[in-house]
C-alpha cells in the first residue's frame, strides 16, 4: 500500500461516496468527471482495494469504502478547520494601527521594525504619529506609543524595554580640524550642538551638566533629527543615541566616562486594546525590536 496518498484522492472519494456518481460528485466538488475517475482509480490502486461497484443506478460503495468513509470524513473536517484557522489568522492581521513616537525614534529607530511588520503582515496599515509631544492614549490619539518617560496614566498596558543610552559625538573630520576634547570643560573651545527650547528632561540634563546650557551651544534647534543632521554634517559636537551613532562609522564617541545619559523607554497601549489581536501583534513586535535595539547598543 502506498503510504503517501494525496489528500485530493480522499476528497474525490468522499464526493463520489456522498453523491453516488462521478458526474454528481464533479458538480459538488467543482472538478471534472474524468479527474474524479482518475482519482478513484489511483486511490484503489494505492490501497489495493475496490471502493465502488458500477451499477445502473450509479456507483455502489463496497465494504472497503464503507470502512474508509469515517476516516476520510475526519480528514476533511480537519482540513476545513485548518483552512478556517488560516483565514482567521489572515483576517486578524488586517487593519489599521496608529503608533506614536518621538521624532528621532520614529525616523531613525522604528522604520526597520515597521518594514518587517508589513512584510510579515501585508494586511497591516500603520499610521505613524511623529511628535515629541506625548499622545494621549486614553483619548485614543494613538493606539500604541513609544515613550521615553514613564507613563503615569493607570489604565495602560506598559512594557519597559530598558534604557536607551545617549552619548556625545562628532565626525572624524570635525575632530581632525578642531581637536579632541579631553574634558567637559574643553567643550568651551568647540562648536556644541544642542537644544533651543528646554523641556523637563532637558532641564534635568542642564542641572546635571551645568556646562551644557543653552547659552553655550553654537547651534540650537528644537528638532532632534536636525541636531543629528548637524552632527553628521561635521558642524560640531552633539548628543546622539548610541544605537543610532553605531550605524555611522564616521561618528566618534567623546568623553564616555564623563558624559552618558540613560533614557528609560516603554512601549504602551490602552488596556482596552489588550485583547485586540492586531494591536497585540504590533505591540509585541515593537517590544521585541526595541529590546534588540537597546541590547545591541549596550554591547
Amino acid at each position: 500500500m502506498d503510504k503517501s496518498i494525496n489528500w485530493e484522492l480522499y476528497r474525490s472519494f468522499l464526493g463520489v461516496y456522498n453523491e453516488g456518481s462521478l458526474s454528481a460528485a464533479a458538480r459538488a466538488c467543482g472538478g471534472t468527471q474524468p479527474t474524479l475517475g482518475r482519482h478513484i482509480a489511483a486511490l484503489e490502486k494505492a490501497l489495493n482495494v475496490t471502493l465502488f461497484i458500477h451499477a445502473p443506478q450509479g456507483l455502489i460503495p463496497t465494504a472497503a469504502a464503507d470502512a474508509l468513509q469515517p476516516f476520510a470524513a475526519s480528514i476533511a473536517s480537519t482540513v476545513a478547520a485548518l483552512e478556517r484557522a488560516a483565514a482567521g489568522q489572515q483576517e486578524m492581521s488586517q487593519g489599521v494601527v496608529r503608533v506614536a513616537a518621538s521624532e528621532i525614534i520614529a525616523l531613525e529607530v522604528l522604520p526597520p521594525m515597521l518594514a518587517l511588520l508589513r512584510q510579515n503582515h501585508p494586511g497591516l496599515t500603520v499610521e505613524l504619529v511623529v511628535s515629541n509631544q506625548l499622545q494621549d492614549l486614553l483619548q485614543h490619539e494613538a493606539d500604541i506609543a513609544v515613550r521615553m518617560v514613564e507613563p503615569e496614566q493607570n489604565p495602560l498596558v506598559m512594557r519597559s524595554v530598558g534604557n536607551v543610552l545617549l552619548g556625545m559625538y562628532a565626525t572624524r573630520d570635525y575632530l581632525k580640524h578642531h581637536g579632541v576634547p579631553q574634558t567637559l570643560q574643553d567643550l568651551d573651545q568647540h562648536s556644541v550642538i544642542g537644544f533651543d527650547t528646554a523641556n523637563a528632561f532637558i532641564r534635568g540634563v542642564a542641572k546635571a551638566y551645568p556646562l551644557l546650557s543653552r547659552e553655550s551651544f553654537a547651534f540650537r534647534t528644537n528638532s532632534d533629527p536636525a541636531q543629528l543632521a548637524l552632527i553628521r554634517a561635521g558642524a560640531g559636537i552633539g548628543f546622539c543615541q548610541l544605537g543610532i551613532a553605531q550605524r555611522s562609522p564616521e561618528l566618534i564617541r567623546l568623553l564616555p566616562e564623563q558624559f552618558c545619559l540613560s533614557l528609560p523607554t516603554w512601549v504602551t497601549m490602552h488596556e482596552d486594546l489588550r485583547d485586540n489581536p492586531l494591536c497585540r501583534i504590533v505591540f509585541d513586535a515593537l517590544v521585541s525590536g526595541l529590546l534588540q535595539y537597546v541590547e545591541a547598543a549596550a554591547d
